[in-house]
This record gives structure tokens, C-alpha cells and sequence, in this order.
């Protein structure tokens, strides 16, 4: 196993889950040094069994010895531990509670259907599509004045403002582009959900986000090989 120092921090993960891009966002956006674990999800470290014996699955992070798994779990720890930086999650209680309504929204509601418009195809991807647009339709309406109430729900961004939900956001529609180019589809549609649009487009602008993504053609690459094995498994 690795060497486990008293202050040294590892994140057990993989380099295209969108999951471990979460935690990383949030290492990076702490200016936080780690050393990443790439697992095999097909031949799981010790390690990662060690220190995930419930779910066995990735990502987790490593601190002080002591393991902490789940994203959004994993995002929380690193904002009450490491003071420096950005603050991922408001002080503010009313504004915090808002900020991990949005975050849970996302991930309950959307993550999984969206999922599903890249696995699927014929009724099945358009029935997946629609609850996609609805959903984010109710983020364009309800979600934003929320999210951005600073701002009277204008999306701006800079890697000291990035919150948890920005990061949740990141990890699931922040390439949209490429999602609609491989399945010829209109996902994000800037004029039923301008806001969500710029939203997405503050993400990517971020330093941080730049300097986590593959280069386009390789997330191209990676979204279909994901829908043909999705594809070929139904």
C-alpha cells in the first residue's frame, strides 16, 4: 500500500468518472497537493477495498491515514478542513442550505437521466431527453435565482466562487457539446434555458475547468466508447 503520511492526502479514483472529477475540482480549487490513484475498476487496489469496504468504489480520498468516500461527502470534508482558499459551501446557513438543495437536485434528478440519453437510443433516449429538458427548464426557473441570488441570478464565475454546486454541475453537463455532437441531439438549448446555457459556458471559462479537461477530441473519443459498450450491453 501506498505510504500514508501523516498530512498526505490521495484520492483514489479514475481519470473518466465524473465522480472523482468532482473531488479533483475541489483539491484544485483549494490549491490543496495530492497524489492520485488510478484504479482499475476492473481489478480493484486493496487499497481502494481497504478503505471503501461498503460500496467499493471510487472516488475516495485518503487524509491523515483516514478514508472519506462519496463525492459530494468528500467535497464537504475538504471545505471544513482546509479553510484556505474558496469557500465551497456558504457560511451563510440559508445560502448553504441552498447551495446543497441544488447540488442534491442535480444529482437525484438529473445525473441519472442524462446518463441514460447517452446510454440509449429510439423511445427509450427520447423519453430520457424530455425529463432531461424538464428538468432543467425547472433549474432555468428555480434553480439560478437560488444558486446565483448574489447576482439576481446572472451566472458569474471565477475559481474563488465556484461552490459545490457549480462543481456537481461541472461534472455532468459542463461538455455538453460533445455530448450532442455524438448523439446528434440538442441538449442544452440556449434558447429555452439561456441562463443554464451561460451557466455551463461561466464553468468552462473557470482556470480550474480548463486545466482539469482533456482536450475535446478526446472527450469525444471517450463518449463513444462509452454509448457503443453502453449500447452493445442492451
Amino acid at each position: 500500500m501506498e505510504d500514508e503520511t501523516e498530512n498526505k492526502v490521495i484520492l483514489h479514483g479514475t481519470f473518466v468518472s465524473p465522480y472523482s472529477k468532482r473531488v479533483e475540482l475541489a483539491l484544485k480549487l483549494k490549491s490543496i497537493p495530492y497524489l492520485f490513484v488510478q484504479e482499475d475498476l476492473h481489478n480493484k487496489s486493496q487499497a481502494l477495498l481497504q478503505h471503501n469496504p461498503v460500496h467499493k468504489k471510487v472516488p475516495v480520498l485518503v487524509h491523515k491515514g483516514k478514508p472519506i468516500s462519496e463525492s459530494l461527502f468528500i467535497i464537504e470534508y475538504i471545505d471544513e478542513t482546509w479553510r484556505n482558499g474558496p469557500q465551497l459551501l456558504p457560511q451563510d446557513p440559508y445560502k448553504r442550505s441552498k447551495v446543497r438543495f441544488w447540488a442534491s437536485y442535480i444529482q437525484l434528478h438529473l445525473f441519472d437521466v442524462v446518463m441514460k440519453v447517452v446510454k440509449t437510443e429510439g423511445e427509450e433516449q427520447e423519453k430520457a431527453l424530455t425529463e432531461v429538458k424538464e428538468k432543467l427548464s425547472i433549474i432555468e426557473k428555480e434553480g439560478l435565482k437560488d444558486i446565483f441570488s448574489d447576482t439576481n441570478g446572472k451566472p458569474t464565475l471565477t475559481n474563488e466562487t465556484m461552490s459545490l454546486v457549480d462543481i456537481v454541475m461541472c461534472t455532468l453537463l459542463s461538455p455538453y457539446k460533445a455530448h450532442e455532437e455524438v448523439l446528434g441531439l440538442k441538449i442544452v438549448d440556449p434558447e429555452t434555458v439561456p441562463g443554464v446555457c451561460s451557466w455551463l459556458t461561466a464553468i468552462n471559462e473557470t482556470d480550474v475547468v480548463k486545466d482539469l479537461s482533456p482536450p475535446y477530441e478526446q472527450v469525444l473519443e471517450i463518449l463513444r466508447a462509452f454509448r457503443q459498450m453502453s449500447l452493445s450491453r442492451s
